[in-house]
């Protein structure tokens, strides 16, 4: 799977749950919580005050 600013959490945790450790890594510690699933990443990350440039290189790694 490739990732892009537009993934869908619920979408990378479905298909690829060994990705989300590195999205706990970066901070995102609400994964499980039901409005996570329909955000993006880019959304995700502005919540947190992630760089999503720099986590979906770490994702596509």
């Amino acid at each position: 799977m490739k990732y892009n600013k537009e993934t869908k959490i619920g979408e990378i945790i479905e298909k690829t749950p060994e990705k989300a450790e590195i999205l706990l890594n970066a901070g995102m510690h609400c994964l499980g919580c039901p409005a996570s699933q329909m955000e993006t990443l880019e959304e995700a990350c502005q919540v947190h005050g992630i760089d999503v440039d720099e986590l979906v290189e770490k994702l596509n790694a």
